[in-house]
């Protein structure tokens, strides 16, 4: 009996001392812009911290939990609600952040928990308001979260197999979108005035358009292979795609689904890691593309 709990003793110190030298070497978990690229948040195995771009210099940084309670609670599929919900205890103690997601420069984040030691369940969306130093609300899923964006009304998540779109006051889901395996966390929301959602369709390499502001959806043919990255504009006029060969990025009017351009990165494959649009500018005509992969850069 004795040399049961001594074992179990050593066991639990093993474990605790193999957390802490886990937390010790702090790693990054997620990089990511704001919706207007001014901002840089990075999740990393002890929180997260906050970059202003330029001139660069860090903002802010958060690791461990403040107050964690008086959250509203969400949950996928049921939609069931639980206002002012019991917090998790783990007050005060670090983990890791694998998502971050920024609204412009405002006090409220969106935070999934990551890491071999998460701060928060990597199943659940925490809305997170820094100037009360605690979590406001937060949703539930039954998968893992694989990517949050944000817009001031809106709060998209996706999970392997689904989307869900929530209104941001009440948190309450006004649509849940059915998508091809998404293990990439593939999903855009464009920020300004036209509330447009991308993410991949139910078929290989197809991508689904969401335009709420004038209730319309698109089913665009966008590469024969599986989608590897996709995004949109600002404004939500325009969409980049790219497949898993890493050898096209096409950029589609996300209006009407017309492919505008046809930019060819190179011959050889590549693994595209993002696309990104260049922010508009009244006196320009055009928005440039940029998109990063393994062996160059377009």
């Amino acid at each position: 009996m004795k040399k049961n709990q001594q074992q179990q003793e050593r066991d639990g110190f093993h474990q605790n001392s193999t957390m802490r030298k886990s937390l010790d070497r702090e790693n990054i978990l997620s990089l990511s812009f704001n919706q207007d690229g001014s901002c840089l948040a990075v999740g990393t195995t002890r929180g997260f911290r906050i970059y202003n771009v330029s001139p660069f210099r860090e903002t802010f940084r958060r690791e461990g939990g403040g107050k964690q309670n008086d959250r509203n609670t969400i949950t996928d599929a049921s939609s069931t609600s639980n206002m002012n919900a019991n917090a998790p205890p783990a007050a005060g103690t670090s983990g890791g952040i694998g998502i971050v997601e920024m609204l412009f420069r405002c006090n409220l984040l969106a935070i999934v928990g990551g890491g071999s030691f998460p701060q928060y369940p990597a199943n659940k969306v925490m809305i997170y308001d820094d100037h009360q130093s605690k979590c406001i609300g937060e949703l539930s899923f039954r998968q893992k979260v694989m990517a949050v964006k944000l817009r001031r009304d809106r709060i998209a998540a996706a999970t392997s197999t689904k989307v869900y779109l929530y209104n941001f006051a009440d948190l309450s889901l006004l649509d849940q979108i059915h998508t091809i395996a998404n293990s990439r966390g593939l999903l855009a929301l464009s920020p300004g005035s036209n509330t447009t959602l991308a993410c991949p369709s139910i078929v290989r390499g197809h991508v689904r358009l969401e335009l709420y502001s004038i209730r319309k959806s698109l089913l665009i043919e966008a590469h024969e292979a599986e989608l590897a990255a996709l995004t949109l504009s600002i404004d939500g006029k325009l969409l980049g795609t790219a497949s898993v060969k890493g050898t096209l990025i096409r950029v589609f009017d996300a209006q009407t689904g017309v492919k505008l351009h046809e930019l060819r990165r190179g011959t050889e494959r590549a693994n595209i890691a993002c696309i990104a649009f260049s922010p508009p500018i009244e006196t320009a005509t055009t928005s440039q593309t940029a998109a990063s992969s393994s062996s160059s850069s377009s």
